[in-house]
């Protein structure tokens, strides 16, 4: 489990969030009908060498997976995560959802957005926008004393109640100098349920969030997961940290969307 006790540990791995989020900030002017997977991966990749850090997905293998090839994760309308970027030409109503891990001197930062090409529908751009109230929502649970359970319930009370489903298998995690560590932080659960939350631990929240039904599959790539019923799927991630009195948002840029005005617990 990723738990930082000393500044200066805290101060790389705020680096490399910021850092991760940058990479967002850097593509997202150049997202418009016509751009392909492949030319935003290489957009990402080429500003990541620039900044001079590194990818975290591409070669990764976890056990029974093939190695991902992506410097980036583009899962676009249907796919709910994971996708690889290649040859797919975007179109104006397409949205896209972009993930990025990076590695900066020996720590990780994770984040990901929506984004829209062109003019999206009334449905996706609501999915969208209650994706993203979600995690915060999500976030705002935390502090010292709550537990993963209220994290998860927030986030899935608030999803349901729009009408939406909460995608089960795939969650959030910790995060320091590894990609992916304890906690497993569901986007589900009931209050006061499941770990409780110590300062110092370091996490990420990404809801996943479908259209329609939860249930997912995974294509023959054994990467790509997309809905079962083909609903459009949204997600937005952040890496925080738990402090003395609530929480700091570490993936935070200039160019990150504003948070909700429910938002409350930012310093």
């Amino acid at each position: 489990m990723a738990t930082l006790t000393n500044q200066e540990d805290i101060r790389a791995m705020r680096a490399a969030c910021e850092d991760a989020a940058l990479v967002l900030d850097h593509v997202a002017p150049m997202i418009k009908p016509g751009i392909t997977t492949g030319e935003i991966n290489k957009i990402c990749h080429d500003f990541m060498i620039e900044r001079g850090v590194e990818s975290a997905t591409i070669g990764y293998q976890p056990p029974g997976y093939p190695p991902f090839t992506g410097a980036v994760c583009t899962s676009v309308n249907h796919v709910i995560c994971h996708g690889i970027p290649g040859d797919k030409k975007l179109k104006s109503g397409d949205v896209l959802n972009i993930d990025v891990t990076i590695i900066k001197d020996g720590w990780f930062g994770d984040t990901s957005r929506m984004f829209y090409v062109g003019e999206p529908s009334i449905l996706a751009r609501r999915l969208t926008d209650i994706t993203y109230e979600c995690m915060w929502l999500g976030i705002e649970q935390v502090r010292p004393g709550a537990t993963l359970g209220d994290i998860g319930h927030a986030i899935q009370k608030h999803a349901e109640g729009q009408g939406f489903s909460v995608v089960r298998e795939y969650c959030g995690h910790g995060i320091g100098q590894r990609f992916h560590e304890d906690p497993q932080v569901l986007h589900y659960g009931k209050p006061g349920e499941g770990l409780k939350l110590e300062q110092g631990m370091v996490f990420t929240i990404e809801p996943m969030i479908n259209a329609g039904r939860r249930e997912s599959r995974v294509l023959a790539d054994q990467w790509t997961v997309v809905t079962r019923d083909h609903s459009l799927s949204a997600q937005w991630e952040h890496t925080l940290i738990v402090t003395e009195s609530g929480y700091d948002v570490l993936t935070r840029s200039p160019g990150m969307p504003a948070a909700p005005a429910f938002v409350k617990g930012l310093p």
